[in-house]
């Protein structure tokens, strides 16, 4: 039986006329990146504000917008992550559209395992193979040199989802050691609400995907996303910003449960049905 779970908000008369500017933002912001590549930063904000801009108007994921959004997104956290691999040289990374030379960074505090996190869920979303692959091969050193404050299991999951992407040996113990140090009494650095509601869930959600329980995945993310809207509108503050629209890391781990033949029984905007379909598919070269 499919479950609905309504998302909150609704779009204002304004909001696809936001969505556009924050895209020209973002524009400008990759522009600069050969010339200033420490601009990854912001880039990286403003291409999530663009993919939730455009979820607002268009929760499905169903516009062209919306799928171009996603990509570039994923472009920008993917080509950060690989100039901070590198400490000489320059690559070269199609971002939105356009092919640019981008010098290496070397460890940046914004490519950090948190971060990575986002960037490996984008990659997911967008079915992007060859980019999985290349975050899974960035060390684990690499992410420990940005100097990020943060709770350690966020780098015990880190490496379970590169050993599993890369096949590598150790998963379970590796996932097993991210289950116990995320647990609220050990992680205590990140607010509880935020860890409970929205960082564990993608973990369990894992869990349930390797063990190939159908039923016990859909109860799973069901519950995944009662809590990421629980989070989102815990507050008059947080309930109001687009931020809260797309259900990410959920939308990620699903995403590789329905390319596994995985029914999915739980149908929400947080988890736009166009993306978790791959409908978009090879609409344009990323």
């Amino acid at each position: 039986m499919t479950v609905n779970v309504a998302r909150h908000g609704s779009p204002g008369p304004d909001d696809e006329e936001y969505a556009r500017e924050l895209g020209e933002d973002l524009a400008d912001s990759i522009e600069t990146l050969p010339r200033t590549p420490r601009n990854f930063s912001l880039a990286m904000n403003e291409s999530l504000s663009c993919v939730n801009a455009w979820l607002a108007v268009n929760p499905d994921g169903s516009q062209l917008e919306t799928w171009e959004a996603v990509v570039t997104a994923m472009q920008v956290h993917s080509a950060a992550f690989a100039a901070a691999s590198a400490t000489e040289g320059s690559g070269e990374y199609r971002i939105n559209h356009e092919v640019h030379t981008i010098p290496a960074t070397g460890p940046q505090y914004y490519a950090n395992a948190g971060n990575w996190l986002t960037a490996f869920w984008l990659a997911i979303v967008c079915r992007d193979q060859a980019r999985m692959t290349q975050l899974c091969e960035i060390p684990l050193d690499v992410l420990r040199a940005s100097g990020a404050e943060g709770d350690e299991y966020v780098h015990h999951w880190v490496d379970a989802l590169q050993t599993y992407w890369l096949e590598r040996p150790g998963l379970v113990e590796k996932l097993t050691l991210a289950i116990q140090t995320s647990h609220p009494d050990v992680a205590t650095i990140a607010p509880r609400d935020l860890l409970q509601n929205i960082l564990y869930q993608p973990i369990s959600l894992f869990h349930r995907f390797l063990v190939k329980d159908h039923e016990a995945f859909n109860q799973a993310l069901l519950e995944a996303v009662q809590a990421h809207k629980a989070y989102w509108t815990a507050t008059e503050k947080r309930e109001g910003s687009v931020e809260g629209y797309l259900a990410l890391g959920p939308l990620a781990i699903a995403c590789l449960a329905v390319d596994a033949g995985f029914e999915i029984d739980v149908e929400t905007p947080y988890l736009p049905g166009e993306l978790l379909r791959r409908a978009w598919l090879g609409e344009f070269p990323t």
